[in-house]
């Protein structure tokens, strides 16, 4: 039963964006895999690299982090900057392992820059894959993998156009991450024309969601 259920998820995840995508030309998924070497390098000597599409109105971010931790106090820290002011950015910090901190901030004219939300213990899980969220109308949402962190955040309107990567504080560390690569899968659209078309997010974010509960009732038994 259970290899059924997961056939059906799984399905949904290849069959749904194609369909979605014919009957709503503005969504537009992506992805970037971004190797182990470049979380090796502080946050000043980090580029900002554009992204082919701007996400706007409604999307989602899915983190699938498969980097290898060079040292204990390593992070892989990532950046979504607006299309219309780099000034303004979502961060998202995942520490290595035993600890796997996992931090969430954001930077905006109004408010500066503000850590929303920081776990310096099991904060995400390499087994399950962490997702950001974001709508004009409900805001910010952020799921480590196993739960919800941070609920409907209020930032104004964000739409990404960009992103960057670092993860070593001073130029003296040893190096952050020693092999693997970060996976970034970016969905995005306009529910407005055509609701139905957006159920790709609500597909993704429910995986999410079971994978993370699965993953914390087995370790529990």
């Amino acid at each position: 039963m259970k290899y059924l259920f997961a056939a059906i998820l799984l399905s949904g995840i290849f069959i749904t964006p194609a369909f979605a995508q014919e009957v709503n030309p503005s969504l537009i998924i992506d992805s970037i895999e971004i190797p182990a070497e470049e979380f090796n390098r502080v946050l000043r000597d980090a580029s900002i690299v554009p992204l082919n599409d701007i996400h706007a109105v409604s999307w989602q971010v899915t983190i699938d982090n498969n980097l290898l931790y060079a040292n204990p106090d390593g992070n892989a820290v990532f950046r979504l900057y607006d299309a219309n002011s780099e000034d303004e950015f979502i961060e998202v910090g995942m520490g290595s392992i035993p600890d796997n901190k996992f931090w969430v901030a954001v930077q905006t004219p109004k408010e500066g820059y503000i850590v929303v939300h920081s776990d310096l213990e099991r904060g995400w899980y390499p087994q399950a894959k962490s997702i950001i969220s974001f709508t004009d109308r409900a805001g910010l949402t952020v799921n480590n993998g196993a739960r919800i962190v941070v609920t409907n955040l209020d930032i104004g309107e964000f739409a990404i156009g960009s992103y960057s990567v670092h993860g070593m504080e001073g130029s003296t560390d040893p190096p952050a991450v020693n092999s693997g690569s970060l996976l970034l899968e970016f969905l995005s659209g306009d529910p407005s024309k055509n609701a139905f078309a957006m159920f790709p997010f609500y597909v993704a974010a429910g995986i999410g969601v079971i994978v993370g509960v699965l993953f914390l009732t087995k370790k529990r038994s």
